[in-house]
């Protein structure tokens, strides 16, 4: 436990970035996963969602939750995905 008033207040500001950047990524992850299913059931919506999806990972990346190049690799590989599931 802190002593200083200073390491206090960084104490309660880290619980709550903390629990802010929980729920970012348990966000992300349940659009990826939603995404993915849609897109291998071909549905009509694919296009939408990963649309959605992308949008996530850019705010996602803005507000320094996730890492850039971790945020372009997973938004290329779901782009990927959903292209392919459109020719076939």
């Amino acid at each position: 436990m802190p002593n200083k008033p200073s390491a206090r207040k960084e104490l309660r500001k880290a619980v709550v970035r903390q629990a802010r950047n929980e729920k970012i990524k348990s966000n992300l992850k349940e659009l990826v996963k939603k995404s993915r299913k849609t897109i291998e059931a071909q549905g009509e919506k694919a296009k939408e969602l990963v649309s959605q999806t992308l949008k996530a990972f850019d705010k996602a990346t803005q507000k320094g939750t996730i890492k850039k190049n971790t945020a372009n690799r997973k938004k290329s590989r779901l782009q990927k995905k959903l292209n392919k599931g459109l020719k076939s």
